[in-house]
């Protein structure tokens, strides 16, 4: 699967040639699966001011065009809808990254407690009731419009230090009322959009969850393992389908353990431990790497992401190394290794 990567090249939402062309070229390279970035729910969702969205339903002709291109080459085109939270309202990611004031391209920031990322990043305003229920009624209306473009996955980002993320997190999540606290509160948003999402989205269609399986801080205020564990196992019977395990991005004072498939080993304990189906992601840049995760049983889809920026054809190019005879686009056969 290609995996969610940012682009910063939409203006109000809307996709364009950009879009068809980067998720396009990876569905004709081989891909069995072609994931957007991180589509915005809301326009308070968004990364960036340049960030795909699809929180209105002028967005969906757009990304028709994009899925109905995917499927013509044999793809599964597939949606994450995302909200970022006090990680929103920034530059774009050449540009800085800086947090835009509100006056230029930028907007109030969101989070379940009022706790900047870093000292001297704007304060969010912390959620209120009516504003979770705005956010899971943002989610559920973007999985119809989803389905409506002709998308067969749907993801959920509940990683990476997003908005989610930031609700089951201890280290972001400081509130006292039933949205806060105990593990189950604090999982409880992610629950109940797992919830409103398969409510307008076919049951006969995958719906998957991104989580950070852990914060890679080293302390008892943090998010591990154990509780991903738990977490996929409550979401596995909720109707998710399958976990894309990642980690991080919560705090500035994360100590990542990086390296060749870093996080494979998360996606191994969820695996096992939950029963769930599991997708692995971080530094899988090799075709017999990715080989041996699936055959050694720690995974069950191979998410990558850098290696489809520098080769959008490393299926095409990797299947004579694992042995396999894939279909090549008939207007590249002249070229089939």
């Amino acid at each position: 699967m290609v995996s969610p990567m940012c682009q910063y090249s939409s203006e109000n939402g809307f996709s364009n040639d950009w879009h068809l062309v980067h998720l396009g070229s990876r569905a004709v390279g081989g891909a069995g699966i072609v994931m957007t970035e991180g589509t915005a729910v809301s326009p308070e969702g968004r990364i960036s001011y340049a960030d795909l969205g699809i929180w209105k339903d002028e967005h969906i002709e757009g990304l028709r065009r994009i899925t109905d291109f995917i499927k013509a080459q044999g793809a599964i085109p597939a949606i994450q809808l995302a909200h970022a939270g006090r990680k929103g309202s920034k530059n774009k990611n050449w540009e800085g990254n800086d947090y835009m004031p509100h006056h230029d391209k930028g907007w109030q920031i969101l989070a379940p407690s009022p706790l900047p990322y870093e000292n001297g990043d704007p304060v969010p305003k912390e959620l209120n009731i009516k504003g979770i229920q705005k956010v899971k009624d943002d989610f559920k209306a973007a999985a119809r419009r989803a389905h409506e473009a002709g998308f067969e996955i749907i993801e959920i980002h509940g990683a990476h230090g997003y908005l989610i993320h930031e609700f089951y997190s201890p280290l972001t999540n400081h509130r006292n009322d039933k949205y806060g606290g105990s593990f189950e509160n604090r999982i409880r948003l992610l629950v109940e959009l797992t919830s409103a999402v398969r409510e307008s989205w076919p049951e006969d269609k995958p719906l998957f969850v991104r989580i950070s399986a852990s914060d890679w801080v080293e302390n008892n205020e943090s998010w591990d393992i154990a509780q991903s564990v738990k977490l996929s196992s409550i979401l596995k019977d909720n109707g998710v389908d399958l976990i894309d395990v990642s980690s991080g991005g919560n705090s500035p004072q994360q100590k990542i353990q990086g390296g060749p498939g870093y996080q494979v080993s998360f996606s191994e304990q969820i695996r096992k431990e939950s029963g769930i189906s599991t997708g692995a992601v971080g530094m899988i840049t090799e075709a017999m790497q990715a080989e041996t995760i699936l055959r050694s049983g720690q995974a069950d889809l191979i998410i990558m992401a850098r290696e489809f920026l520098r080769n959008p054809y490393f299926p095409l190019r990797s299947a004579p190394e694992l042995h396999e005879d894939i279909e090549w686009p008939d207007q590249y056969k002249r070229a089939k290794i």
